[in-house]
């Protein structure tokens, strides 16, 4: 995350730009400055999952209460010092940053192959030195955070983005995070998680100002220097030459500072010196080796540029063409062109958003064709054909959104919802090719077309009502990261495939206007994170019919119907998706928390063939043997549970695939539940739930 090397440079050469600050002062201070203002902080909630979550026992994830006590401890200590927080999560993977999210994902399995090692060796739980966040926690976060009443949205572009925009615009008292593109933006203060003392509300406050005095540079130069030593759209290694040849020029070398922070040194002291010299008189490529990556190095400096911003770096023109802002922002129900700066050499198209106050929405960019045929079915490097599904048996992660307690009404100008705080602006891809032969396009092509049930499924996504479905259904792609699987467990199916059969149906109900006799249905790529999968491609995944009593209902009638029988019709939808109809009178016999975990189990029980009685009788003692129990108790509760995982091998592969496995289908079944908490209270395999 952020710019390379940036983070420790701060630290060890730098340490003067970090500033210990009191959160309850700075309030105080701004509630002063502006009166009637409520001091706002803007939370990067992803930064701050590992702050959040603390027991040693972290291994099978879980601890549900206990984790719930201290986000409500979390708010509370900001709430009575009169400080509002607003939560962002990532709510998408762009298209330009597949390869940053591959790498990262293929590391993370590096990881995880070294604590499944240390727990086969020393037959004992990993400290939290190898701490790996526990699956599905930042999906329960966004509702425990809903239920705290507690404002959460979820990105529909680069989530950092979108905290610097809502900083900036809302004059909000800070950011809290730990990313170094905080450093970069031109945004309110950024604040560290890393450092924040609960009980005092002081942390460290890293202040770009400072940064720039440091390195001789100006803070709109932030953008260059980002860009020049690599982040997650220009890679590290389009400028290693470039970065070498301004060290070995450098001639104010520091010891301390490291190879790194020497870099940084002398980059920066080439922006100062060399490209402020001749700025206005050559342009950027001139000056720089930019070659074939033009496109892709001016998509990064745009990048971090927020709404009424602009770069001194990118060309402008006069005579209202805009350059200000490398997003697309519209009304799709307007007929309004999309101002472009073109540099007439460079020919890079920089979408800019037109009205920063009024951030209307926009469908996400997709290829505009949807057939996925030849070029996305093989690997142009290996010949491999890509995966593809129909096979309801070939036995990842689904969320299955018809939320009967919220029962939203369609409003009559639904853009209107979405406002400010959606922030809904989206990113054109910018091929990287070499500029001067060719225009990018402006993609805007959706599975599902721009209708009512598009906007009310993006307002549930932005809201963090729903979970992959808006993704589904406006671009046909999802991904599912890192989970706790080991690679070399060869008799445990992944939790990618246990749940395919399941995503394959949702995917049936979300894309449902494709159906007749002569086609073959759309194809749903999924990025799927599973022992084997080298990420060089998508999986390319068709739906699977479903079988409804009545017929297939559609998403208006789940998700916005208020008649009675409404809710009899979402019980049979969730069944169907379960392929569990047949057990309708069954599982109505049973409360609904409940039901929803037999629902789970029985799907677990048909898929897993390695899961045995003794694991059922496991997971149903921790559904029903801790409702009564306090947080304090199941925080001093003894490890009866990871003991018996440890020692007994079918146990172990359930406590596994539980873990992987629930979060995935509970993000579905939880608003059907009532918010019930079941998934988690059934989640975890060690010393408390």
């Amino acid at each position: 995350m952020g710019v390379r090397g940036l983070q420790g440079f701060v630290g060890s050469t730098c340490p003067h730009i970090c500033t210990v600050v009191n959160m309850r002062e700075l309030a105080e201070q701004h509630r002063s400055k502006y009166p009637g203002c409520t001091p706002t902080i803007v939370v990067d909630a992803m930064c701050c999952l590992r702050y959040w979550y603390t027991p040693d026992s972290w291994i099978c994830g879980g601890q549900w209460r206990e984790y719930y006590s201290a986000l409500r401890d979390f708010i509370t200590a900001f709430t009575s010092a009169g400080i509002k927080l607003i939560f962002f999560f990532d709510g998408m993977v762009e298209p330009g940053k597949r390869d940053e999210w591959v790498k990262r994902r293929l590391k993370n399995n590096r990881e995880i192959s070294k604590i499944f090692h240390y727990i086969k060796s020393k037959r004992d739980q990993p400290g939290r030195n190898m701490f790996f966040i526990p699956s599905g926690l930042a999906i329960f976060t966004r509702f425990a955070l809903k239920t705290l009443g507690q404002e959460t949205f979820c990105s529909l572009q680069e989530a950092d983005y979108e905290v610097a925009s809502y900083g900036l615009q809302h004059n909000c008292l800070g950011i809290l995070g730990e990313d170094t593109d905080y450093l970069i933006y031109d945004t309110c203060p950024y604040f560290s998680i890393g450092d924040l003392c609960l009980e005092s509300l002081q942390t460290v406050m890293l202040c770009r100002e400072k940064l720039c005095e440091s390195l001789g540079l100006h803070v709109a130069d932030l953008p260059l220097l980002a860009c020049l030593l690599g982040n997650d759209i220009t890679p590290e290694g389009m400028f290693e030459s470039f970065r070498y040849k301004c060290l070995s020029s450098y001639a104010s070398v520091k010891e301390n500072a490291g190879k790194k922070g020497n870099i940084i040194l002398a980059v920066s002291d080439y922006i100062s010196k060399v490209l402020h010299l001749y700025q206005g008189e050559k342009k950027l490529e001139e000056m720089l080796p930019l070659g074939p990556n033009k496109a892709l190095f001016y998509k990064g400096v745009t990048s971090y540029l927020l709404p009424g911003q602009k770069s001194p770096w990118l060309v402008q023109k006069p005579k209202g063409i805009i350059t200000d802002k490398q997003m697309v922002s519209l009304n799709p129900e307007s007929k309004q062109e999309v101002p472009m700066c073109v540099d007439s050499e460079f020919k890079q198209e920089v979408a800019v958003c037109t009205n920063p106050e009024s951030m209307p929405e926009v469908p996400m960019c997709t290829d505009p064709e949807p057939t996925q045929e030849a070029s996305m079915c093989s690997d142009p490097d290996s010949k491999q054909d890509v995966p593809m599904c129909t096979d309801p048996d070939s036995k990842p992660e689904v969320s299955l959104c018809t939320n009967p307690e919220s029962k939203p009404s369609l409003p009559s100008e639904i853009d209107t919802e979405f406002n400010l705080e959606a922030l809904m602006c989206t990113q054109p891809e910018v091929k990287q090719e070499d500029a001067m032969d060719t225009e990018p396009e402006i993609k805007q092509a959706t599975m599902v077309s721009e209708s009512d049930i598009l906007k009310v499924a993006r307002m549930h996504h932005v809201h963090s009502e729903s979970y992959l479905v808006y993704n589904i259904m406006s671009s046909g792609e999802i991904e599912c990261s890192n989970t706790l699987e080991d690679e070399l467990d060869q008799a445990l199916p992944s939790q990618a495939f246990v749940y395919r059969p399941v995503r394959q149906r949702v995917y049936s109900l979300l894309l449902g206007d494709w159906k007749d006799e002569a086609s073959t249905g759309p194809v749903v790529k999924e990025w799927f994170v599973y022992p084997g999968n080298a990420l060089k491609h998508p999986d390319l995944v068709r739906p699977l019919q479903m079988t409804v009593q009545g017929g297939t209902p559609s998403l208006e009638v789940l998700w916005l119907s208020h008649e009675p029988a409404a809710q009899a019709l979402r019980l049979d939808t969730l069944l169907a998706c379960f392929n569990l109809s047949s057990a309708r009178e069954e599982l109505q016999a049973v409360e609904s928390p409940l039901r929803a975990l037999c629902c789970l189990l029985v799907y677990l029980f048909v898929q897993v063939d390695t899961l045995s009685l003794e694991d059922l009788h496991a997971f149903i003692a921790q559904a029903l043997c801790l409702q009564g129990k306090s947080t304090s108790q199941l925080m001093h509760l003894q490890g009866v549970s990871w003991t018996f995982a440890v020692l007994t091998p079918a146990a172990r592969s359930a406590s596994q695939i539980h873990r992987e496995c629930v979060h995935v289908a509970s993000c579905g079944l939880w608003n059907l539940m009532q918010h019930s908490g079941w998934p988690l209270s059934i989640k975890n395999n060690n010393k408390n739930s």
